[in-house]
């Protein structure tokens, strides 16, 4: 089993609702054992079109899928809670981000671990470390 970070956002609809929707999900996916989640941040978008105000946050998970799988499984649950691919950096239901998966170093084509923009986004970062104390 491999110890994985998750980024998990919502700026449409019950915000609130999408997460606690997106964590279930996950949690209950077999070869998933959710191990702790940080706090929710609200937090301004980040380039793209104008749009709302983000919730963000971290999740830890312990899991056997492979990287590749994993990914598939995220965009699985983004598509449940209603995620249209319209527009780049756009507003979105659910966003989930592989942030790191082990010690794993991943360069792919749809696949980049750890995730390129972790250093620039303050609410990964804070996430990242608030679970890191608890641990």
């Amino acid at each position: 089993m491999t110890i994985c970070y998750i980024g998990i956002g919502s700026n449409l609809g019950d915000r609130h609702k999408n997460i606690g929707k997106a964590i279930q999900s996950l949690g209950s996916t077999k070869g998933i054992i959710l191990k702790r989640t940080s706090s929710i941040y609200e937090t301004e978008p980040m380039g793209g079109v104008p749009q709302g105000k983000f919730l963000n946050g971290v999740l830890e998970i312990e899991t056997d899928i492979r990287p590749k799988e994993l990914l598939g499984v995220l965009n699985a649950i983004e598509e449940s809670l209603g995620r249209k691919r319209t527009v780049k950096n756009g507003p979105r239901t659910m966003d989930l981000d592989i942030l790191y998966y082990g010690d794993e170093i991943i360069a792919e084509d749809n696949l980049v671990v750890p995730h390129p923009k972790i250093e620039q986004r303050e609410f990964v970062l804070k996430g990242l470390r608030e679970l890191k104390r608890a641990e």
